[in-house]
């Protein structure tokens, strides 16, 4: 049984950067790819960025493609998401999810999600 918490939300003006972390425990992920998803109020929850488990290869939206960097440290059981050059449309409740699958976009193929943090970025 393994846990996912993340943090580092918060509100940041556009323009401005954040850094969200999101800490492992109960077990092992370091053999999971890791991804990240947001959900704005009255949307469906979407597809951020990805990692697999080696750190070698990212996956990202298009949406984010070139101001977010995923990464990890298998050592602390954690993930990050640097997000730079943030946009009031990047509004929304971070979650981030482990699967055995790596660069699926689909909610259904993560077995494991953290309760979220708020990233709220002002115009």
């Amino acid at each position: 049984q393994g846990q996912l918490v993340e943090s580092g939300g918060g509100l940041v003006q556009a323009g401005g950067s954040l850094r969200l972390s999101c800490a492992a425990s109960g077990r092992t992920f370091s053999n999971y790819a890791m991804g990240w998803f947001r959900q704005a109020p009255g949307k469906e929850r979407e597809f951020v960025a990805a990692i697999s488990w080696s750190r070698i290869s990212t996956y990202y939206a298009d949406s984010v493609k070139g101001r977010f960097t995923i990464s990890r440290d298998n050592a602390k059981n954690t993930v990050y998401l640097q997000m730079n050059s943030l946009r009031p449309e990047d509004t929304a409740v971070y979650y981030c999810a482990a699967s055995t699958y790596y660069r699926v976009v689909t909610t259904e193929k993560y077995d494991y999600w953290g309760q979220g943090t708020q990233v709220t970025v002002s115009s």
